[in-house]
C-alpha cells in the first residue's frame, strides 16, 4: 500500500476518547488527528514521539487529520487498524501470499452465520474465509494481540471453527505492523479468554498465519511470515 499523498510530519502531544489525539505539526499547529484504532494502543503510545497524519479534506469528517504511525524504538509502527484489512484484500487478490495464493475471486466484507469477515475468496475448489487483525502491542520480543478484551474477536474465531466444520477453509491473518518483534503470540495476560479460544480453533483446522508489515512514511507493505506459540 502507498500513500498516494505526502504524510504530515507532527509529534504526539496525547491520545484521549480512544479515537482522538491531538498533534502538534513540525510548523508548531496543534491538529486534532482521528484515531482508526480502538485498542489501548498499550507499548506504542509516547508523548513527544515522531508521528505520521494523512490529510483528508472532507467537509463531513470532524477532523482533516487521519493518524498513521508513530516512532517507537527507532522504527515506524502502525496503528490505523483499517490498513491490514486493505494489504491482505490486496495481496490476496494479487496472489502475493503464498499460503494464501490460487484463488479467482476475492471480496471484502463477506458475511458468515453471525459474522462478517474482511476477506472471502473462492476458487472453482474451495470457499475461503479470512478475519484480519491489526496487531501494535509488544512485550519483550513478542507481538501479542489483544491489546484490550475483545468480545466481538472470540465471536470471530467461534464463527471461523464454524467454517472449518462446514468444509470451508478458515484463516486468521494477524498483521503486525511494527519490525522489533520476532514472533506471535495472544496475549493471555489481557484477554485469557481470547487466547484459550485461539488455541481451540487453532486445534479444530483454523489456520493461523501472523504476518510482519514494514511500515513507512512512504508506503505499507507486508514482509515475513512469523512463527507464533499458543497460550491458555
Amino acid at each position: 500500500m502507498i500513500f498516494p499523498d505526502k504524510l504530515v510530519h507532527g509529534r504526539l502531544i496525547k491520545r484521549y476518547k480512544r479515537f482522538l489525539a491531538d498533534i502538534e505539526l513540525d510548523n508548531g499547529e496543534i491538529v486534532v488527528a482521528h484515531t482508526a484504532n480502538s485498542g489501548s494502543m498499550k507499548s506504542c503510545l509516547k508523548e513527544d514521539a515522531e508521528v505520521y497524519l494523512t490529510y483528508v479534506d472532507d467537509p463531513k469528517r470532524k477532523t482533516n487529520y487521519t493518524w498513521e504511525m508513530i516512532k517507537i524504538n527507532d522504527s515506524w509502527v502502525g496503528i490505523n487498524t483499517a490498513v491490514p484489512n486493505l494489504l491482505i484484500y490486496e495481496a490476496v487478490k494479487n496472489q502475493e501470499i503464498i499460503a494464501l495464493e490460487g484463488y479467482t475471486d476475492v471480496k471484502r466484507e463477506v458475511r458468515f452465520d453471525d459474522s462478517r469477515f474482511d476477506v472471502f475468496a473462492q476458487n472453482e475448489k474451495e470457499e475461503c474465509f479470512i478475519e484480519v487483525k491489526n496487531v501494535s502491542l509488544k512485550m519483550d520480543n513478542y507481538a501479542r494481540f489483544p491489546d484490550a478484551v475483545t468480545v466481538r474477536g472470540r465471536k470471530h474465531l467461534n464463527t471461523l471453527m464454524k467454517v472449518k466444520k462446514e468444509g470451508k477453509r478458515a484463516v486468521m491473518v494477524y498483521v503486525v505492523q511494527r519490525a522489533d518483534v520476532d514472533v506471535f503470540a495472544p496475549a493471555v495476560d489481557i484477554d485469557p479468554e481470547y487466547a484459550i479460544t485461539l488455541k481451540k480453533a487453532c486445534e479444530n483446522g483454523v489456520e493461523i498465519y501472523p504476518i510482519r508489515a514494514i511500515v513507512s512514511p512512504k508506503k505499507i507493505v507486508l514482509g515475513d511470515i512469523l512463527p507464533f506459540e499458543l497460550e491458555s
